[in-house]
Protein backbone atom coordinates (compact mmCIF):
# COMPACT_ATOMS: atom_id res chain seq x y z
CA UNK A 1 0.00 0.00 0.00
CA UNK A 2 1.19 3.51 -0.80
CA UNK A 3 0.75 6.47 1.58
CA UNK A 4 1.00 10.03 0.32
CA UNK A 5 3.41 12.36 2.17
CA UNK A 6 2.16 13.78 5.46
CA UNK A 7 3.09 17.34 6.41
CA UNK A 8 2.85 16.62 10.14
CA UNK A 9 6.35 15.12 10.14
CA UNK A 10 7.91 18.31 8.77
CA UNK A 11 7.79 20.73 11.68
CA UNK A 12 10.49 22.73 13.40
CA UNK A 13 11.90 26.09 14.38
CA UNK A 14 11.38 29.24 12.34
CA UNK A 15 14.36 31.48 13.03
CA UNK A 16 14.80 35.21 12.77
CA UNK A 17 18.34 36.42 13.19
CA UNK A 18 19.36 40.04 12.69
CA UNK A 19 16.42 40.53 10.37
CA UNK A 20 17.45 37.71 8.02
CA UNK A 21 15.21 34.75 7.36
CA UNK A 22 16.97 31.50 8.19
CA UNK A 23 15.57 28.45 6.38
CA UNK A 24 15.29 24.90 7.67
CA UNK A 25 14.33 21.82 5.72
CA UNK A 26 10.73 21.81 6.93
CA UNK A 27 10.29 25.23 5.32
CA UNK A 28 11.47 24.20 1.86
CA UNK A 29 10.43 20.53 1.57
CA UNK A 30 8.13 19.82 -1.38
CA UNK A 31 5.49 17.08 -1.44
CA UNK A 32 5.37 14.49 -4.18
CA UNK A 33 2.31 12.24 -4.42
CA UNK A 34 3.30 9.28 -6.58
CA UNK A 35 -0.30 8.46 -7.49
CA UNK A 36 -0.53 11.70 -9.50
CA UNK A 37 1.35 13.15 -12.47
CA UNK A 38 4.87 14.10 -11.48
CA UNK A 39 5.98 17.69 -11.98
CA UNK A 40 9.60 18.62 -11.41
CA UNK A 41 10.50 21.72 -9.42
CA UNK A 42 12.52 23.47 -12.10
CA UNK A 43 15.74 22.90 -10.19
CA UNK A 44 18.53 20.89 -11.81
CA UNK A 45 18.71 18.29 -9.03
CA UNK A 46 15.59 16.77 -7.48
CA UNK A 47 16.01 14.47 -4.47
CA UNK A 48 13.03 12.34 -3.43
CA UNK A 49 12.79 10.77 0.04
CA UNK A 50 10.65 7.63 -0.16
CA UNK A 51 9.91 5.58 2.96
CA UNK A 52 9.58 1.80 3.23
CA UNK A 53 7.57 1.18 6.40
CA UNK A 54 8.31 -2.49 6.84
CA UNK A 55 10.05 -4.77 9.31
CA UNK A 56 8.51 -8.07 8.22
CA UNK A 57 11.95 -9.25 7.13
CA UNK A 58 13.33 -8.37 10.57
CA UNK A 59 10.48 -10.32 12.20
CA UNK A 60 11.20 -13.34 10.01
CA UNK A 61 14.88 -13.31 11.08
CA UNK A 62 13.90 -12.82 14.74
CA UNK A 63 15.48 -9.37 15.07
CA UNK A 64 14.11 -6.42 17.03
CA UNK A 65 10.94 -5.28 15.25
CA UNK A 66 9.90 -1.63 15.10
CA UNK A 67 11.81 -0.54 12.00
CA UNK A 68 8.51 0.13 10.22
CA UNK A 69 8.43 3.39 12.22
CA UNK A 70 11.89 4.33 10.94
CA UNK A 71 11.03 6.45 7.88
CA UNK A 72 8.83 8.91 9.76
CA UNK A 73 11.36 9.16 12.61
CA UNK A 74 14.02 10.12 10.07
CA UNK A 75 11.71 12.73 8.57
CA UNK A 76 11.10 14.30 11.98
CA UNK A 77 14.85 14.41 12.57
CA UNK A 78 15.53 15.95 9.15
CA UNK A 79 12.80 18.57 9.48
CA UNK A 80 14.83 20.94 11.63
CA UNK A 81 18.06 20.64 9.65
CA UNK A 82 19.30 24.04 8.43
CA UNK A 83 19.47 24.79 4.71
CA UNK A 84 23.05 25.21 3.57
CA UNK A 85 22.62 23.95 0.02
CA UNK A 86 21.67 25.98 -3.04
CA UNK A 87 17.87 25.79 -3.24
CA UNK A 88 17.94 27.32 -6.71
CA UNK A 89 19.90 24.28 -7.89
CA UNK A 90 18.48 21.48 -5.72
CA UNK A 91 14.99 20.65 -4.46
CA UNK A 92 14.10 18.06 -1.82
CA UNK A 93 10.80 16.17 -1.92
CA UNK A 94 8.92 13.91 0.45
CA UNK A 95 7.49 11.17 -1.79
CA UNK A 96 5.52 9.38 0.95
CA UNK A 97 5.72 5.77 2.12
CA UNK A 98 5.27 2.25 0.86
CA UNK A 99 3.89 0.19 3.75
CA UNK A 100 3.62 -3.56 4.32
CA UNK A 101 0.16 -4.56 5.57
CA UNK A 102 -0.67 -8.12 6.59
CA UNK A 103 3.01 -9.15 6.61
CA UNK A 104 2.96 -9.35 2.82
CA UNK A 105 6.60 -8.49 2.27
CA UNK A 106 6.87 -9.58 -1.34
CA UNK A 107 3.91 -7.45 -2.48
CA UNK A 108 5.33 -4.44 -0.63
CA UNK A 109 8.71 -4.94 -2.32
CA UNK A 110 7.05 -5.06 -5.74
CA UNK A 111 5.18 -1.82 -5.04
CA UNK A 112 8.38 -0.19 -3.82
CA UNK A 113 10.04 -1.21 -7.08
CA UNK A 114 7.28 0.47 -9.09
CA UNK A 115 7.70 3.73 -7.20
CA UNK A 116 11.49 3.73 -7.57
CA UNK A 117 11.26 3.06 -11.30
CA UNK A 118 8.75 5.91 -11.58
CA UNK A 119 11.12 8.29 -9.78
CA UNK A 120 14.08 7.32 -11.94
CA UNK A 121 12.04 7.70 -15.12
CA UNK A 122 11.31 11.28 -14.05
CA UNK A 123 14.95 12.05 -13.25
CA UNK A 124 14.64 12.11 -9.49
CA UNK A 125 17.48 10.98 -7.24
CA UNK A 126 15.78 8.37 -5.02
CA UNK A 127 16.86 8.29 -1.36
CA UNK A 128 14.96 5.55 0.46
CA UNK A 129 14.25 5.56 4.18
CA UNK A 130 13.89 2.26 6.05
CA UNK A 131 12.59 0.14 7.41
CA UNK A 132 14.35 -3.19 7.64
CA UNK A 133 17.10 -4.15 5.21
CA UNK A 134 14.55 -6.09 3.20
CA UNK A 135 14.22 -2.65 1.60
CA UNK A 136 17.20 -3.56 -0.58
CA UNK A 137 15.52 -6.27 -2.63
CA UNK A 138 12.50 -4.09 -3.40
CA UNK A 139 14.88 -1.21 -4.14
CA UNK A 140 16.88 -3.31 -6.56
CA UNK A 141 13.74 -4.57 -8.34
CA UNK A 142 13.05 -0.94 -9.28
CA UNK A 143 16.64 -0.45 -10.41
CA UNK A 144 16.39 -3.69 -12.41
CA UNK A 145 13.51 -2.23 -14.43
CA UNK A 146 15.46 0.98 -14.99
CA UNK A 147 18.60 -0.89 -16.04
CA UNK A 148 16.65 -2.72 -18.75
CA UNK A 149 16.56 0.65 -20.55
CA UNK A 150 20.36 0.85 -20.31
CA UNK A 151 21.55 -2.69 -21.13
CA UNK A 152 25.18 -1.65 -21.73
CA UNK A 153 25.60 0.04 -18.34
CA UNK A 154 27.87 -1.75 -15.87
CA UNK A 155 26.44 -1.87 -12.37
CA UNK A 156 27.64 -2.53 -8.84
CA UNK A 157 26.34 -2.51 -5.28
CA UNK A 158 28.06 -1.08 -2.21
CA UNK A 159 26.59 -1.97 1.17
CA UNK A 160 27.87 -0.38 4.39
CA UNK A 161 26.81 -3.03 6.87
CA UNK A 162 27.94 -5.27 9.70
CA UNK A 163 26.16 -8.12 7.90
CA UNK A 164 26.87 -9.57 4.47
CA UNK A 165 23.13 -10.21 3.94
CA UNK A 166 23.81 -13.14 1.64
CA UNK A 167 21.72 -15.60 3.63
CA UNK A 168 19.66 -18.40 2.12
CA UNK A 169 16.02 -17.64 1.28
CA UNK A 170 15.05 -21.26 0.55
CA UNK A 171 12.42 -21.11 3.32
CA UNK A 172 11.64 -17.39 3.58
CA UNK A 173 13.20 -14.16 2.38
CA UNK A 174 14.08 -11.77 5.20
CA UNK A 175 16.24 -8.74 5.98
CA UNK A 176 19.39 -10.87 5.72
CA UNK A 177 18.78 -12.36 2.26
CA UNK A 178 18.35 -9.32 0.00
CA UNK A 179 21.73 -9.33 -1.72
CA UNK A 180 21.64 -13.07 -2.39
CA UNK A 181 18.22 -12.56 -3.98
CA UNK A 182 19.69 -9.76 -6.09
CA UNK A 183 22.65 -11.94 -7.06
CA UNK A 184 20.40 -14.74 -8.24
CA UNK A 185 18.12 -12.37 -10.13
CA UNK A 186 21.07 -10.81 -11.96
CA UNK A 187 22.55 -14.18 -12.78
CA UNK A 188 19.19 -15.35 -14.11
CA UNK A 189 19.34 -12.38 -16.51
CA UNK A 190 22.96 -13.11 -17.47
CA UNK A 191 24.24 -10.07 -15.57
CA UNK A 192 27.29 -9.91 -13.36
CA UNK A 193 26.79 -9.57 -9.62
CA UNK A 194 29.32 -7.04 -8.36
CA UNK A 195 28.98 -6.50 -4.62
CA UNK A 196 31.18 -4.82 -2.02
CA UNK A 197 30.21 -4.88 1.68
CA UNK A 198 32.02 -2.51 4.04
CA UNK A 199 32.13 -2.80 7.83
CA UNK A 200 31.58 -6.57 8.06
CA UNK A 201 31.90 -8.13 11.51
CA UNK A 202 32.65 -11.76 12.24
CA UNK A 203 30.33 -11.62 15.26
CA UNK A 204 27.45 -10.73 12.93
CA UNK A 205 27.98 -13.43 10.29
CA UNK A 206 28.21 -17.20 10.49
CA UNK A 207 30.80 -19.21 8.59
CA UNK A 208 28.05 -20.07 6.10
CA UNK A 209 27.63 -16.37 5.28
CA UNK A 210 31.34 -16.01 4.55
CA UNK A 211 31.12 -19.13 2.37
CA UNK A 212 28.26 -17.46 0.49
CA UNK A 213 30.44 -14.39 -0.06
CA UNK A 214 33.07 -16.65 -1.62
CA UNK A 215 30.45 -18.47 -3.69
CA UNK A 216 29.08 -15.22 -5.10
CA UNK A 217 32.53 -13.66 -5.52
CA UNK A 218 31.56 -10.79 -3.22
CA UNK A 219 34.13 -8.33 -1.95
CA UNK A 220 34.08 -7.20 1.66
CA UNK A 221 36.05 -5.17 4.16
CA UNK A 222 35.91 -5.93 7.86
CA UNK A 223 35.04 -3.27 10.41
CA UNK A 224 38.53 -3.37 11.95
CA UNK A 225 39.95 -2.49 8.51
CA UNK A 226 37.58 0.48 8.11
CA UNK A 227 38.84 2.76 10.87
CA UNK A 228 39.33 6.51 10.48
CA UNK A 229 43.10 6.14 10.24
CA UNK A 230 42.60 3.80 7.29
CA UNK A 231 40.20 6.02 5.32
CA UNK A 232 42.69 7.01 2.59
CA UNK A 233 43.38 3.34 1.83
CA UNK A 234 39.67 2.45 1.95
CA UNK A 235 38.78 5.26 -0.45
CA UNK A 236 41.51 4.18 -2.85
CA UNK A 237 40.26 0.59 -2.72
CA UNK A 238 36.70 1.75 -3.46
CA UNK A 239 37.87 3.91 -6.36
CA UNK A 240 39.64 0.92 -7.87
CA UNK A 241 36.57 -1.27 -7.43
CA UNK A 242 34.27 1.37 -8.98
CA UNK A 243 36.55 2.13 -11.90
CA UNK A 244 34.76 -0.15 -14.37
CA UNK A 245 31.24 0.63 -13.06
CA UNK A 246 28.87 3.12 -14.68
CA UNK A 247 26.32 3.10 -11.85
CA UNK A 248 26.34 2.18 -8.18
CA UNK A 249 23.50 1.40 -5.80
CA UNK A 250 24.51 2.41 -2.27
CA UNK A 251 22.88 0.89 0.80
CA UNK A 252 23.67 2.02 4.35
CA UNK A 253 22.62 -0.16 7.27
CA UNK A 254 22.76 1.84 10.50
CA UNK A 255 23.81 -1.29 12.39
CA UNK A 256 27.23 -0.92 10.75
CA UNK A 257 27.80 1.95 13.18
CA UNK A 258 28.81 1.44 16.80
CA UNK A 259 25.89 1.02 19.20
CA UNK A 260 27.33 3.95 21.19
CA UNK A 261 26.13 6.18 18.34
CA UNK A 262 23.39 3.97 16.85
CA UNK A 263 21.55 2.08 19.60
CA UNK A 264 18.20 2.26 17.81
CA UNK A 265 18.68 -0.48 15.23
CA UNK A 266 17.37 -3.99 14.79
CA UNK A 267 20.75 -5.58 15.58
CA UNK A 268 23.12 -3.21 17.45
CA UNK A 269 26.89 -3.51 16.90
CA UNK A 270 29.09 -3.21 19.97
CA UNK A 271 32.24 -2.76 17.87
CA UNK A 272 30.75 -0.98 14.87
CA UNK A 273 32.13 1.84 12.75
CA UNK A 274 32.67 5.44 13.77
CA UNK A 275 29.87 7.57 12.26
CA UNK A 276 32.46 10.00 10.88
CA UNK A 277 33.88 7.15 8.79
CA UNK A 278 30.44 6.31 7.39
CA UNK A 279 29.78 9.97 6.61
CA UNK A 280 33.12 10.28 4.81
CA UNK A 281 32.45 7.13 2.78
CA UNK A 282 28.99 8.34 1.69
CA UNK A 283 30.38 11.73 0.65
CA UNK A 284 33.30 10.14 -1.19
CA UNK A 285 31.05 7.72 -3.06
CA UNK A 286 28.63 10.45 -4.15
CA UNK A 287 31.50 12.60 -5.35
CA UNK A 288 32.34 9.81 -7.81
CA UNK A 289 29.21 10.77 -9.77
CA UNK A 290 28.25 7.11 -10.08
CA UNK A 291 25.60 6.69 -7.38
CA UNK A 292 22.25 6.00 -9.02
CA UNK A 293 20.23 5.70 -5.81
CA UNK A 294 20.64 5.06 -2.09
CA UNK A 295 18.80 3.70 0.92
CA UNK A 296 19.36 3.91 4.66
CA UNK A 297 18.06 0.93 6.63
CA UNK A 298 17.29 -0.61 10.02
CA UNK A 299 16.36 2.44 12.12
CA UNK A 300 14.24 1.04 14.95
CA UNK A 301 12.83 4.01 16.93
CA UNK A 302 11.38 1.80 19.69
CA UNK A 303 14.95 0.90 20.73
CA UNK A 304 16.48 4.34 20.18
CA UNK A 305 17.84 6.55 22.98
CA UNK A 306 17.12 10.30 22.90
CA UNK A 307 16.46 9.98 19.13
CA UNK A 308 20.21 9.48 18.80
CA UNK A 309 20.04 7.07 15.87
CA UNK A 310 17.35 9.02 14.02
CA UNK A 311 19.45 12.18 14.34
CA UNK A 312 22.47 10.26 13.09
CA UNK A 313 20.52 9.09 10.02
CA UNK A 314 19.34 12.65 9.41
CA UNK A 315 22.90 13.96 9.72
CA UNK A 316 24.16 11.44 7.18
CA UNK A 317 21.44 12.54 4.76
CA UNK A 318 22.22 16.21 5.49
CA UNK A 319 25.79 15.58 4.31
CA UNK A 320 24.48 13.64 1.32
CA UNK A 321 22.37 16.61 0.17
CA UNK A 322 25.32 18.93 0.75
CA UNK A 323 27.42 16.72 -1.51
CA UNK A 324 24.84 16.49 -4.28
CA UNK A 325 24.16 20.22 -4.32
CA UNK A 326 26.56 23.18 -4.59
CA UNK A 327 26.90 25.24 -1.41
CA UNK A 328 24.44 28.03 -0.88
CA UNK A 329 25.89 31.45 -1.70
Amino acid sequence: MYQAPDKKFWRGHVDLQEGNYISRWHQIIKYLKLTQDVHLSGQKQNIAFLGFCCDEGVRRSKGHTGAQQGPDAIREAMANMPVHFNTEYTAIFDAGNVICPNRNLETAQELLAQKIYHLLQHNFIPVLLGGGHEISYGHYLGLHQHLKNHPEASFGIINIDAHLNLGSYSRDANNGTAFRQIADLRRNHNKDFSYFCIGVQQTANTAAHFNSAKQYNASFLKAEDTRESMLPEVKKLLDQWMEDKDWIYLSVDLDAISAAYAPGVSNPSALGLDPYVVKELIVHLYKSGKILSMDIAELCPAHDQDNRTALLAASLLFNLVQTISPLKE
